[in-house]
């Protein structure tokens, strides 16, 4: 099956695709460190490089787009649809409109926030133009966890086609886990936890044997690794890009060609792994492709109120939202220390300094003692090891 690529980033979608047969014809993408990506990792496909001068699609089985979230997220400006970067998704059905061979499949992918925002003004927007063109939809939230990363991460998926039924595809796999998080307030001395070092009153982010949601950096074009805490040794210290790489599903390395784009400066890679979808969410929506299953309708339940559930479909012009975890699968991902191939960089004094200073005044969260006392032995161990560093 032929694929066409919006948004493309650094190809995430189209990797976990090409897994399954799938072949990506063409890419669209604008930022020059992400095409040089795309170029070095599919060398041969075809790049344009900008959505809004595309005149009209090739011939493609499956479009896929994940398009920008900047203006969805919870982290980002909240502008919503009408935002200068997220509005571009208009570009999506400005393409289908003067496309006259329709693509089989449109497979796109966002953050769950989208659903809230605004409440879920944009969702039901998305919902609108996708009927008009004629095409039924489906869409599920689904956490990187489930496909065996240590990433917190959960995603949108949204499968939509005007001939066969998305439903069959996104919801015949389920796992009846209901993942409860440890809260901060709760942790077991052994277990590595992840949160966010910059946050600390609010927000942190909080996760067992798994890193929050990797950032594609702070407004300052600044990259944000999260903070890993290894309980039993009393450390605290960020990944370094590679392993960064590896909680997305990718390799490695993968973004490595952004550094021979001229004036590309190396914290371009935390965005483009931040901005990135996982290969294998992608992955497994391609074997569902190949081999859809068949949705129970026990699991439907009304559409009610403005709100979006973390699952719902529209067929046929009918509307429901479906009871389904964000676990299509039961595998477990790696303990997060196991899986960490890079030596962790220790979180600096100040960093660390003004987590805990942040971290005691709150109210919003309950820290544990443990956890405190924790970052008090981090920081007077590091200042030794600062202080011995500079006599030598």
């Amino acid at each position: 099956m032929s694929a066409v690529s919006l948004f493309s980033g650094i190809g995430g979608l189209e990797l976990g695709l090409e897994q399954h047969g799938f072949e990506t014809g063409l890419f669209c993408e604008i930022d020059p460190a992400a095409t040089a990506v795309l170029s070095a990792r599919f060398p041969g496909v075809p790049l344009h490089d900008d959505v809004r001068t595309l005149k009209t699609l090739p011939p493609c089985e499956i479009l896929t787009a994940g398009f920008p979230c900047q203006d969805l997220s919870l982290a980002g400006g909240k502008a919503g649809l009408q935002g200068r970067r997220s509005g571009l998704v208009g570009e999506i059905f400005r393409l289908l409109r003067n496309t006259r061979r329709k693509p089989r499949w449109l497979l796109i992918e966002n953050v769950p926030y989208m659903l809230l925002l605004g409440g879920g003004a944009g969702m039901r927007a998305l919902a609108d133009s996708l009927e008009d063109e004629g095409y039924d939809w489906a869409y599920r939230v689904v956490d990187a966890r489930s496909f065996g990363l240590p990433q917190r991460r959960q995603r949108v998926l949204l499968l939509a086609s005007r001939k066969e039924d998305p439903r069959n595809v996104l919801f015949e796999d389920e796992n009846d886990r209901r993942h409860v998080e440890d809260r901060p307030s709760r942790v077991t001395i052994g277990p590595a936890y992840g949160f966010y070092w910059t946050m600390g009153k609010m927000g942190a982010g909080w996760a067992r044997e798994a890193t929050p949601p990797i950032k594609g950096g702070s407004g300052l074009g600044i990259p944000s690794p999260p903070a890993i805490w290894l309980s039993a040794k009393d450390f605290f210290g960020t990944p370094q890009i590679e392993d960064a790489e590896r909680l997305q599903g990718f390799d490695s390395g993968w973004t490595e060609p952004a550094l021979n784009e001229p004036n590309t400066r190396p914290s371009a890679r935390w965005r483009l792994i931040g901005n990135a979808v996982c290969p294998p969410m992608a992955k497994w929506v391609g074997s569902r492709l190949q081999n859809p299953g068949s949705h129970d309708r026990m699991k439907d339940v009304p559409l009610d109120g403005p709100r979006w559930p973390k699952a719902a479909w529209g067929v046929k012009g009918v509307r429901r939202g479906v009871r389904i975890s964000e676990w299509p699968f039961a595998s477990a991902a790696p303990s997060l220390a196991s899986f960490l191939a890079s030596p962790l960089k220790p979180l600096s004094v100040k960093a660390t300094r003004g987590f805990r200073s942040r971290a005691m005044l709150s109210v919003e969260i309950a820290w544990s003692p443990e956890f405190i006392e924790s970052l008090g032995v981090h920081i007077t161990r590091t200042e030794y090891d600062e202080r011995q560093r500079r006599a030598a």
